[in-house]
Parts: C-alpha cells; structure tokens; sequence
C-alpha cells in the first residue's frame, strides 16, 4: 500500500494535480502547490530508492562486498533478476520527473 501511494504520488509530478490542490483538500483545496513542497520530498524520495535498489547489479556481480542470496538453480536467478530490474531504475525517474517539475514550475 505503501509504495503504490508512493508512485502515486510520483504521477502528481506529471499531471495538473501536482500543481494545484484538490477542492476537497481541508485549507488548502484549490491553491498552487508550492514548488518546493514538491520537489524537496520527491528528490529525498528518489535518492533513498537509488541507495535502495541501484546496488543489486553489485551483489549481481559480487563487487564491493555486496553479495545476493543463494538460489536453487539457474532460472530462479534469473527469474528474480527479471523481476528486480524495473524497480532499479525507479529511483532515477523520479529524479528526472523532479527536475523537470522543478524546471517547469520554477518562476521564469
């Protein structure tokens, strides 16, 4: 639940209701969205999915001390390392998506 509230939130970036609170929003409901508000969460929230995710091509390969778990065959290993690699660059797009948010709402 967490993270699909996560990318959600990530979809805000992108469309217009990153840009102007909801109406139902209690005090808030119909004002522009600070540009600040947004970007400094989005781009802590992009750097902690990089240190979480971008180090598993590291233990992939056994470099800098990072190791990965024991698999009972061949395809397993591959299976899950199909499955981890859209989530590696998740962290990246949410650093780009927020520095074009910022570059299109920062006073001209």
């Amino acid at each position: 639940m967490l993270t699909e509230a996560l990318a959600l939130l990530t979809v805000g970036l992108v469309s217009g209701w990153g840009e102007v609170f909801p109406r139902w929003v209690p005090f808030l409901g119909g004002r522009r969205v600070p540009p600040l508000a947004a970007v400094i969460p989005a781009t802590l929230g992009g750097l902690v999915l990089v240190a979480l995710w971008d180090p598993m091509p590291l233990a992939w390969f056994g470099l800098l001390g990072f190791h990965e778990v024991g698999f009972t065959n061949g395809w397993w290993k591959l299976l899950a390392h199909v499955c981890i690699s859209p989530v590696m660059v998740w962290g990246p797009i949410v650093l780009a998506l927020t520095y074009a948010y910022y570059e299109r709402r920062r006073p001209a």
